[in-house]
C-alpha cells in the first residue's frame, strides 16, 4: 500500500477533553509520539474556581457542569504550549479530537458569523466569551435532566472552531444520544418527534462517518499558529470511540476498561443487538462495524475518596490493603455510589453487606446481614472488588464475551498493578496495558492520520492498514497480568451472583428512572 502511506516528514494532531482536563498528543508518520501537552482545569485554570472540572449546583438535585469558555480558554493554553515546545505546526497533515460523550453546548443563533470571523491577533477566549446561550454547560455527569434532555455535543462544539462554521454531530455521539436510527445511521423521525418538536433543525444533519474530514483549518489557525492551509481537520467524536481507536481494538473476544473519573467497559462487534443496559455505536474506524459499551459513572473520584477516608489519603496504603486482604474479602460485599450511578441506576448511597456462613462454594444457607461499615482493608478490597464484579455481572449480561480473550486496560488507574490484579481474578483472563494511559487523544491523533489516508484515496481504508509492526509504534500494549487462578474465577462468579441478586433488590426499592 505504498500509494496510501503517511507523508514521511508529516504530524497528526490529536486532542482530548476530558472531565477534568484538556490533552494533546501529536504522531509522526510512523505512529510514534513526538510531542504531548497537558491542561489541567483546576490547576491550570484556578480562576473558574472548579473543583474536579465543574461546578455542583446543591439547589438542584444532580445538576453538573462545566463553565464553556473554560473549555476555550485551554485551547488557547494549550496551543500555546505546543508552540512554546517548538512543534512545527506547519507539518501537520490533518486533526482530529476526542470529546466527552452526553457534554452539551449551547450557541446563541448568529455565532456562525463570529466562528467563520475570528481576528488571529487576539485568543480565542477573548472573542467566543458572548457566542453561547448557556455559558455552562451540562456534562456526562449531570442527571438533573433525566426527564426531559436537549444534548448538543461537545466533540463537534471544539470542531466547530477548528473549521470555523458550524460542524455536524458525529454518528458515534449521535447513537449516544438515543435518536438516531443506527442501522441506517440517520435521524430517527419518531424519536426526535417524541424529544421535543423542531428538534432536527436544531441539531442539524448528522456528520458522514468519523473518519470523514469535517473541512480545512480555519484560517485562524493558519495566520495564528502557522498551520498549513491544507490541513484537514477530521470529524470529531466521543471519548470512548476514541479511545476504541487509540488502543487498536479490532478483534472480536477483546475488550477494554477504561478507569478514569467515570469507568467503562468496551469491546467491538459485527453483530448488533441494542440493549437498555448498554449503549451501542458505529464502530468509528470500521463502517461496517458496532462498539458496545457499559458505563459507571463512580470511577476515579469514587476510589479517591474511599482512598481518603480509609487509606490515610495514601494509594500505598490503599495498595497494601487490598494485597493484604484475601480474595473474595470473607464475604464482605459492598456498595459504592459517591454520584448517582448510571448502571445499576442507584442514587448516592454506601451500603455493606456481610454474608453470613459463606463458604465460597454454594450459597445454600447464606444470609446477607447489612452493617455500617468494614474494617479500613476490607472497606477497600469491598470497593474495588465490588466495582469489577459489577462490571463481569453487566457486561455478560449484555453479551460481552465470557471470559474474555484478553482485557486491554487503560485510562489513570490502568497503573496501579493492585488493582489490575483483581481484574485478572475476576474476570479469569489476561491483562494487556498500553505506553499511554490517555488512550482518547492518541487514538484522536490516529483518527486523524486514518482521516487523512482516507481523504487521500478518497474512500475508507481499513484502519487496519495502519496496524502492521505495532510494535514499533507507540500504540504497542504489553502483557501486564496474567489470567486468575481459574477455581479462584468460578468462586467469584458464584459471589457475583449474590451481590447481583442483592443490587435487583436495591434497583426495585431505591432505583431511579
Amino acid at each position: 500500500m505504498a500509494d496510501l502511506s503517511l507523508p514521511h516528514d508529516a504530524l497528526f494532531l490529536g486532542f482530548d477533553s476530558s472531565t477534568q482536563s484538556l490533552k494533546a498528543t501529536v504522531l509522526d508518520s510512523n505512529l510514534v509520539i513526538v510531542a504531548s501537552e497537558l491542561v489541567h482545569f483546576d490547576s491550570d485554570l484556578p480562576h473558574y474556581k472548579t473543583k474536579n472540572g465543574v461546578y455542583r449546583d446543591s439547589s438542584v438535585n444532580g445538576r453538573i457542569v462545566s463553565p464553556t469558555i473554560m473549555w476555550v480558554e485551554a485551547l488557547d493554553l494549550i496551543l500555546q504550549r505546543l508552540s512554546k515546545s517548538n512543534l512545527d505546526f506547519g507539518k501537520i497533515a490533518a486533526v482530529s479530537g476526542s470529546g466527552q460523550q452526553h457534554g452539551s453546548v449551547y450557541w446563541k443563533i448568529g455565532s456562525s458569523a463570529l466562528l467563520s470571523s475570528l481576528d488571529p491577533k487576539k485568543p480565542l477566549v477573548d472573542q467566543l466569551g458572548d457566542a453561547f446561550s448557556l455559558d455552562k454547560s451540562p456534562i456526562w455527569m449531570d442527571c438533573s435532566t433525566t426527564a426531559q434532555c436537549r444534548e448538543s455535543y461537545w466533540s463537534s462544539f471544539m470542531a466547530c472552531i477548528f473549521i470555523g462554521a458550524y460542524d455536524c454531530i458525529d454518528e458515534t455521539d449521535g447513537a449516544g444520544m438515543n435518536l438516531m436510527d443506527i442501522k441506517q445511521r440517520i435521524w430517527s423521525k419518531v424519536a426526535l418527534e417524541a424529544t421535543a418538536p423542531g428538534l432536527e433543525e436544531k441539531l442539524g444533519k448528522l456528520a458522514p462517518p468519523a473518519y470523514a474530514v469535517a473541512g480545512p483549518i480555519a484560517s485562524y489557525f493558519v495566520e495564528r499558529f502557522n498551520f498549513n492551509k491544507n490541513c484537514l481537520a477530521v470529524q470529531w467524536s466521543g471519548d470512548n470511540p476514541n479511545s476504541l481507536a487509540g488502543l487498536t481494538l479490532n478483534t472480536p473476544g477483546d475488550i477494554a476498561i477504561s478507569l478514569g473519573t467515570s469507568d467503562t467497559v468496551f469491546g467491538i462487534t459485527k453483530d448488533l443487538q441494542p440493549s437498555l443496559e448498554g449503549h451501542v455505536f458505529p464502530n468509528p474506524v470500521d463502517r461496517e462495524g458496532y462498539m458496545v459499551m457499559l458505563v459507571y459513572k463512580n470511577g476515579s473520584l469514587t476510589r479517591e475518596d474511599v482512598r481518603n477516608r480509609y487509606a490515610e489519603k495514601s494509594w500505598d496504603v490503599f495498595n497494601k490493603f487490598l494485597e493484604q486482604t484475601p480474595p473474595l474479602n470473607g464475604g464482605k460485599i459492598g456498595f459504592f455510589y459517591k454520584e448517582h450511578e448510571i448502571l445499576p441506576p442507584l442514587p448516592v448511597g454506601f451500603h455493606h453487606y456481610l454474608l453470613e456462613n459463606f463458604t465460597d462454594e454454594t450459597l445454600d444457607g447464606l444470609n446477607e446481614q447489612e452493617v455500617l461499615e468494614f474494617d479500613p482493608p476490607f472497606e477497600v478490597r469491598a470497593l474495588i472488588e465490588g466495582q469489577f464484579l459489577s462490571m463481569r455481572a453487566h457486561a455478560e449480561r449484555f453479551g460481552m464475551p465470557s471470559p474474555p480473550k484478553r482485557i486491554i486496560a487503560t485510562g489513570g488507574a490502568s497503573a496501579n498493578q493492585s488493582i489490575l490484579s483483581s481484574i485478572a481474578s475476576i474476570f479469569g483472563c489476561d491483562i494487556y496495558t498500553v505506553q499511554r494511559h490517555d488512550s482518547a487523544s492518541l487514538g484522536a491523533a490516529l483518527r486523524a492520520a486514518h482521516g487523512w489516508l482516507c481523504s487521500k484515496k478518497g474512500s475508507f481504508v481499513p484502519i487496519s492498514s495502519m496496524y502492521k509492526d505495532l510494535d514499533k509504534t507507540s500504540l504497542s500494549c504489553k502483557l501486564s497480568l496474567s489470567a486468575g487462578d481459574p477455581n479462584l474465577v468460578s468462586k467469584y462468579a458464584l459471589l457475583m451472583k449474590k451481590r447481583i441478586e442483592i443490587e435487583n433488590g436495591h434497583v426495585q426499592k431505591l432505583g431511579r428512572c
